[in-house]
């Protein structure tokens, strides 16, 4: 059984196994600082019910990851890639510094759960996010990117709430809508963010704020930002126009929903990915009118961008009708094709050529 493999197969080929179909890292690290939560030292485990930030940071993102680890009260689970390869064997002072940002707050020590990943691949960020969700120690998790603020306690209000995995048979996510500056040096500094939505809201409507990645449109649309700037207060309603390049931020459970699919690597079609399979998987998105994030500005890698996005969308098109076929499949199998869990591959599904 699976207590007996783990039990006596070596590390490294359980580790190869769980990231098959990824550009494998030299070297995966889980727990290379393990937090002891203060509340429950004896045991140095989180509550199941809490909600896990599963994120990734390289070097260069240390600084807002350190923001990240102050402004969000529950647990993380981060995936940290130090380049390794001939060409850059300098790991041993990226460790230090690493050190150096662990031990600056007692915060880190009882909340954060480090996970290193020594890899020659820069940017495989979906294998890097399915590390840090399988790692997580609670039975919810969100997959958040490291630049982004956490404005708003929605870890406190889904914790009341209840949300994620009752509204539907196959689970329900909890997006917190996306937000950034229209000014980019406006967002440097997260300590200048909003905490609540009427003055995110004043934000938005002298046009200092909008929408995360308004220039492109299908990534976050599909949270209808019309209706959350309408919705009353507590309002939770459900997506109902998803397209395949969502994109937003979500709660879910940790366990049940489908991994990210590693041959991704690089800018584009990455995270909509992950998204795309959760939805056909049954999944339900459901909308949290009361909170939000904020992107914090950074420069980025424009060349890369564009390069990597081109290779990109033609692999993300060709995954889409392959998941599109396995769960066709899947759920005719089964039986469940004409009902409730099988509404979402045949709404998306049916867009498709051919199908």
């Amino acid at each position: 059984d699976a207590e007996f493999l783990a039990s006596s197969l070596p590390e490294h080929i359980i580790l190869s196994k769980a990231l098959a179909n990824s550009p494998r890292p030299r070297a995966l690290v889980p727990f290379y600082y393990r937090a002891t939560p203060a509340s429950r030292t004896a045991k140095a485990e989180f509550a199941h019910e809490d909600i896990t930030l599963a994120t990734l940071v390289t070097h260069s993102r240390f600084t807002v990851f350190k923001r990240l680890v102050e402004r969000y009260d529950g647990p993380i689970s981060v995936a940290v890639h130090h380049e390794w390869s001939h060409a850059h064997p300098a790991v041993a002072s990226q460790l230090r510094a690493l050190h150096v940002l662990y031990t600056s707050s007692p915060r880190f020590a009882e909340r954060v759960d480090v996970h290193l990943v020594l890899a020659p691949h820069e940017r495989a960020l979906n294998t890097w996010r399915n590390v840090a969700r399988q790692l997580a120690r609670t039975g919810l998790v969100m997959m958040l990117d490291v630049d982004f603020a956490v404005c708003t306690d929605f870890r406190g209000a889904l914790l009341n709430l209840g949300v994620v995995g009752a509204r539907d048979a196959a689970g329900a996510g909890a997006i917190v809508p996306a937000f950034e500056y229209t000014r980019l040096r406006d967002g440097m500094d997260s300590r200048t963010f909003p905490r609540d939505k009427q003055s995110l809201l004043a934000l938005v409507h002298s046009g200092k704020l909008d929408m995360f990645h308004r220039s492109w449109q299908p990534g976050h649309n599909s949270t209808d930002y019309t209706r959350y700037y309408a919705a009353a207060p507590g309002e939770v309603y459900k997506v109902d126009r998803y397209q395949a390049a969502y994109e937003p931020y979500v709660v879910f459970r940790r366990d049940g929903p489908p991994w990210c699919d590693e041959r991704f690597v690089g800018y584009g079609g990455n995270k909509a990915a992950c998204l795309f399979e959760m939805y056909l998987s049954g999944v339900s998105f459901y909308v949290l009118s009361d909170h939000f994030l904020i992107h914090q500005t950074h420069p980025y890698e424009e060349a890369a961008r564009k390069a990597e996005r081109k290779s990109n969308k033609k692999l993300y098109q060709d995954f889409k009708e392959e998941a599109c076929l396995r769960y066709l499949r899947r759920h005719r199998d089964a039986g469940t094709l004409a009902g409730a869990l099988g509404h979402n591959v045949r709404k998306e599904c049916l867009k498709m050529r051919g199908v």
